[in-house]
């Protein structure tokens, strides 16, 4: 409660975002070991999916209800219609499917080209010039990310796992697109606004493939605990991620918002390391501050 109150009473619109996105890529990095215990034991990934999308949609609508009403015009539906599909249904459909045929690790190294794929598809859509400085700061994020994630850690590209591999890569690359189709709403939109509709778009997208293992759920065999990680994933990592993710996106542009993501494994492992299922080493170090480094370039505006 406490941390939420002080991100209330910062005056600094700017601050407000970073904040933002610190605590959307804080909540992601918590969510790899918390997902994991739910599924696919209690929920098939698909299910999960279904039930991830449906009650964030229904937490925005209710929100939205008491804090606005706020109309769209209806020459902006259709990019809505579009960031329902490149932003919730193949963002979340194909990473999970991916990731059932690839590695963890894979995964995690395909993820770091989310940053490049949005300066490009920014640079297309809203014609952002791509300049050296969001160069420079990509490649430390890249390598200290790299860095994270491949120490001592055992990867393989490989015809097995290529199916999944190119998953995870279409899911970066539709995230990416997406960021950069809600930009422009931003400007012109509440972000809970936009975000409820993207969800309820989202929603209809994901019901053909994961409705069938969202009525599969055996709810009677949840644990206090799955019960408590199950609400942290559908709360906290599609609600409040996905609406602070939005909020920040309202004042920075969609490069810094995505180049966050490289927080995600040096926020994963400060996790591990307070859990004791880690060790902190001189590479994590380094790796976090070539990380941090590129994100402060990317995100600073030099004259």
């Amino acid at each position: 409660m406490q941390i939420i109150l002080n991100f209330v009473l910062v005056k600094n619109t700017n601050i407000k975002a970073h904040l933002a996105l610190f605590g959307a890529n804080l909540i992601y990095g918590l969510n790899y070991s918390v997902a994991k215990d739910v599924m696919p034991e209690y929920i098939q990934p698909f299910g999960f999916i279904f039930l991830r999308v449906f009650g964030a949609a229904l937490l925005f609508w209710f929100f939205h209800s008491l804090l606005s009403n706020e109309k769209v015009d209806s020459k902006d539906w259709p990019r809505i219609a579009l960031c329902g599909l490149f932003g919730v249904a193949m963002n979340q459909l194909l990473f999970f499917a991916g990731l059932n045929i690839t590695t963890p690790i894979n995964a995690a190294i395909i993820m770091t080209s989310n940053p490049i794929l949005v300066i490009i598809a920014a640079s297309i859509i809203l014609h952002e010039v791509i300049t050296r400085q969001k160069i420079i700061g990509l490649i430390l994020g890249v390598v200290g990310a790299l860095l994270i994630i491949l120490f001592k850690s055992d990867f393989s590209f490989d015809a097995a796992t290529w199916p999944g591999d190119l998953m995870i890569f279409i899911n970066a690359a539709s995230y990416g697109v997406y960021l950069v189709l809600v930009k422009p709403l931003m400007t012109k939109y509440q972000p809970l606004t936009i975000i409820k509709l993207v969800f309820t778009f989202g929603l209809i997208y994901v019901l053909p493939f994961g409705f069938y293992d969202f009525m599969a759920i055996e709810w009677t065999t949840f644990t206090s605990i799955i019960w408590l990680e199950t609400a942290f994933v559908v709360i906290c990592t599609t609600f409040f991620a996905y609406l602070l993710n939005i909020f920040a996106l309202k004042r920075l542009q969609p490069s810094t918002v995505s180049t966050y993501i490289y927080t995600q494994p040096v926020l994963a492992s400060l996790f591990a390391i307070a859990m004791g299922k880690d060790e902190l080493s001189i590479v994590k170090i380094v790796g976090a501050i070539l990380i941090f480094t590129g994100v402060y370039i990317v995100s600073k505006r030099f004259s």
